[in-house]
């Protein structure tokens, strides 16, 4: 029996072979405004939060644990931007009805493999304009590794909150990357170098843009190398990323299970 908002053969199968698939305008117009809505509420509550947070910085990045929540701050010690949270869904209701969305879990059942679906992880990716940083080439599978023997079943899935092209900083993957397994991280000296995946290692010629328009989600693999470039235009490029895995396992972050 298939579902409503369940994967064709075809788009499972291109998955497999490419390591990530777009489906375009997904969420409506005013879903998104209300989306963006519920991040800069997110972001406004993970700032109050950092006042009593643990403050550390790792080359020249400013980081703030509250607890289980990280904060992560454009590059500068004492930028005030903020770049990434994560677990952001416990910051807004609305972003944790989200991760109950059918249209993110139902394909997610096919990708994981698994008829009962938990979270793993739910970030929310900044990039204010003309302020946001890139992201250099990685795979989020090393970072997991150690807190998970199911790593392989740990797909993506991104809702873009805003229209994104090149020039504010699109979300980009390295096509066919996921087949290689994790691979090494650069040795380059500095603290966080390890967590960047070695370019010896795959071609950058095999760059694809996920130029999307908001509402648009893009589903890919826990092994794909991918990053992205600093925004440079005066648009902003919003994003959440929610990780699922089989039901029953506990989440990265807080340890607590949250079954779908």
């Amino acid at each position: 029996m298939t579902h409503h908002h369940d994967l064709s053969a075809q788009e499972l199968k291109s998955y497999q072979a490419s390591g990530y698939l777009i489906r375009k305008d997904v969420f409506s117009l005013s879903e998104i405004t209300q989306l963006r809505a519920a991040a800069e509420r997110a972001v406004n509550h993970a700032i109050e939060m950092c006042i009593a947070g643990k403050t550390y910085i790792l080359d020249g990045k400013r980081f703030v644990d509250i607890n289980h929540v990280t904060v992560q701050f454009e590059p500068g010690p004492d930028n005030q931007q903020v770049r990434v949270i994560e677990p952001v869904n416990e910051l807004d209701a609305e972003l944790d009805q989200l991760v109950e969305d059918p249209r993110l879990t139902n394909p997610m059942r096919s990708l994981v493999g698994a008829k009962d679906l938990a979270l793993w992880t739910a970030k929310l990716n900044l990039k204010r304009p003309r302020e946001g940083s890139g992201f250099g080439w990685h795979q989020d599978s090393p970072y997991w590794i150690h807190d998970c023997d199911h790593v392989d079943q740990l797909p993506n899935v991104m809702i873009a909150f805003d229209d994104a092209d090149r020039h504010n900083g699109c979300f980009k993957v390295i096509k066919g990357s996921h087949k290689q397994g994790c691979l090494p991280g650069k040795d380059d000296g500095s603290q966080l170098g390890g967590f960047y995946t070695d370019t010896r290692c795959f071609d950058e010629a095999d760059e694809v843009a996920m130029e999307v328009s908001a509402g648009s989600v893009i589903f890919f693999d826990p092994h794909t190398v991918h990053g992205s470039a600093a925004n440079e235009s005066t648009q902003p490029r919003r994003a959440i990323i929610i990780t699922y895995q089989p039901a029953g396992f506990p989440q990265l972050k807080s340890g607590q299970i949250r079954n779908v």
